[in-house]
């Protein structure tokens, strides 16, 4: 996966190549060739093309790694206020608490919409088979975006005791 880096080196010189196609699009027009309307389109999609590169120099598309942490799959998502990961049943307390913050360092960015008031929550969840035919999801744990007066960390994360003992011993 390309990094911001990548994708700034990336603008300067689809920057540089609007830049030559203008140039060649201004002499195109000087001398009345009969494509320069073709080159307008071409120094027209290189400027789109740079101003996406520019925007992707911002923000990183790389997923933070959290030492610890299981791979999950988000299950849910409502783009706003509510997203449900799913990790496996043979999870562990430290293992979860390192999923979740990972989760969070992910799925919790400034673009996510909300009303004012309203906490986005991150849920994780397995599924158990009780009995042939028959799931039940259980929901481990959940992480927001409040600060912890314990910890003093800018997440608060709060495991289920009693949730996770229902989990098979293995």
């Amino acid at each position: 996966m390309l990094t911001p880096e990548e994708f700034l080196e990336a603008t300067k010189w689809a920057g540089i190549a609007t830049l030559v196609f203008a140039a060649i699009t201004a002499l195109a027009f000087v001398f009345g060739l009969g494509f320069r309307f073709r080159l307008v389109g071409v120094t027209g999609f290189l400027a789109v093309l740079a101003a996406g590169f520019f925007g992707l120099s911002f923000e990183p598309l790389t997923r933070t790694q959290i030492s610890g942490a299981i791979p999950y799959t988000t299950v849910y998502d409502s783009g706003m206020i509510q997203v449900v990961i799913k990790v496996p049943d043979t999870i562990t307390e430290p293992q979860l608490k390192a999923t979740l913050k990972q989760a969070a360092s992910n799925l919790f960015k400034p673009g996510r919409l909300g009303s004012a008031g309203q906490v986005p929550t991150i849920r994780a969840r397995t599924i158990l088979h009780e009995k042939p035919g028959v799931t039940r999801p259980l929901y481990l744990g959940q992480v927001q975006p409040i600060p912890d007066p314990e910890t003093g960390e800018a997440i608060s994360i709060e495991i289920f005791p009693d949730r996770m003992a229902q989990l098979p011993q293995g």
